[in-house]
């Protein structure tokens, strides 16, 4: 019977991962990523897309090349359309599309200057969902769709109808300092993390939405009395009271549906415009695996970025797992660094081979992984290729 109900779950997320755009914003913590892996103009990046938002971000710092892959061709649309907006209007344009997440006017903008630039299947997904963008009916943002997008929809909604603590959450984000943070949060952690959401984050469809698969959830359970909600609530007690909140843009847009121009990522940023701008050509997308992209480009490359996918290959295909290690290593260079996240706080799936073939460095990727602003991962690893 378990086994049974865990294939009808499996069924599930892959259901909503393939037929719905699950990101729309990454959920990673770009500044982390730069100070650990170190890119310079002659690193050749292979990276998930997931939203896209970190490629372009890692642009900051003048990469020879980034390759996005994903299997979910939705998220490369969306990186697609944000690297034609980047090329074919300006940044009051890319502002209105992607940090406020509405333009009334979307549907002459995509027609005239988006729509022509696009690949054949971006064009066929956004003339499908424009509506995303256009502020009408009940979902007002873009962020506020796909499946992440929705969770935070409803989230929002449940936390307005609770209008004390609604109230209360908006003081937090409105803190002036960590002291101010400290005190709105234990002010509204029990409110929050009651059993109406404990049962909703304990749902394997809320979890689905989120983009996490049963294997991640295992680890919650497993580790945690009150399952993923105990695992979050250990999450924002680390964001929300140790870090500076003003700069915390990834809580802040499912929070409000949109970016201030204060408070957004780089490639948001009117001054970061035309040098992201005359870079757009470095990134290409890819609708692959990580292992099919490899063996279709082979190539040395200087960098891996592996988001936590390999938590799921580890539970679901471990073949695929060992597969995926040798051609990385075979495409890699020595000092090639792959940076992987993981729900688990200690990984214990890494090959035999992989641990010979690889340096891990531990201090500094300690130091960083407590400061990232999302906080949403037990364990990081930054393997170094000998």
């Amino acid at each position: 019977m378990v086994k049974e109900v865990n294939r009808f779950r499996d069924w599930i997320f892959k259901k909503v991962h393939t037929n719905n755009l699950v990101y729309n914003t990454c959920w990673e913590d770009p500044r982390c990523d730069r100070q650990l892996l170190d890119f310079d103009q002659n690193s050749e990046i292979v990276m998930i897309t997931s939203a896209g938002c970190n490629a372009l971000d890692y642009l900051m710092d003048s990469p020879k090349r980034i390759h996005c892959i994903d299997m979910n061709p939705r998220q490369n649309a969306l990186l697609q359309l944000k690297l034609k907006t980047f090329e074919q209007t300006d940044h009051d344009q890319l502002f209105q599309l992607f940090g406020t997440g509405v333009d009334k006017h979307i549907k002459k903008v995509y027609e005239k200057n988006l729509r022509p630039a696009l690949p054949d299947f971006a064009q066929e997904y956004w003339d499908q969902n424009l509506n995303f963008f256009n502020g009408k009916g009940p979902r007002k943002s873009f962020y506020h769709f796909g499946t992440s997008g929705t969770f935070a929809w409803l989230a929002t909604k449940y936390l307005k109808s609770q209008k004390e603590l609604y109230r209360s959450i908006k003081k937090l984000f409105e803190s002036k300092d960590i002291e101010e943070q400290r005190q709105w949060y234990f002010k509204i952690e029990e409110s929050l993390m009651n059993k109406i959401v404990e049962w909703l984050l304990n749902r394997h469809i809320t979890m689905c939405l989120l983009g996490v698969p049963r294997s991640q959830q295992e680890l919650f359970v497993e580790k945690y009395d009150r399952g993923a909600l105990g695992f979050i609530q250990e999450c924002l007690r680390n964001v929300f009271t140790n870090l500076p909140i003003q700069e915390n843009y990834f809580w802040k847009v499912y929070f409000d549906g949109y970016y201030s121009k204060e408070c957004c990522p780089n490639y948001l940023k009117e001054e970061n415009f035309e040098a992201f701008r005359s870079q757009t050509h470095k990134i290409q997308t890819h609708n692959n695996t990580i292992s099919g992209f490899l063996k279709a480009n082979p190539g040395q490359y200087s960098h891996f970025i592996l988001l936590d996918h390999q938590d799921w290959l580890a539970s679901n295909d471990v073949p695929a797992l060992r597969e995926e290690w040798e051609l990385i290593l075979q495409n890699s260079r020595p000092g090639t660094r792959i940076l992987l996240r993981s729900a688990a706080s200690e990984v214990d799936f890494f090959p035999d081979f992989v641990l010979d073939a690889l340096e891990f460095e531990q201090e500094e990727t300690a130091r960083t992984h407590k400061l990232d602003r999302v906080g949403t991962y037990a364990s990081v690893y930054m393997g170094i290729v000998k």
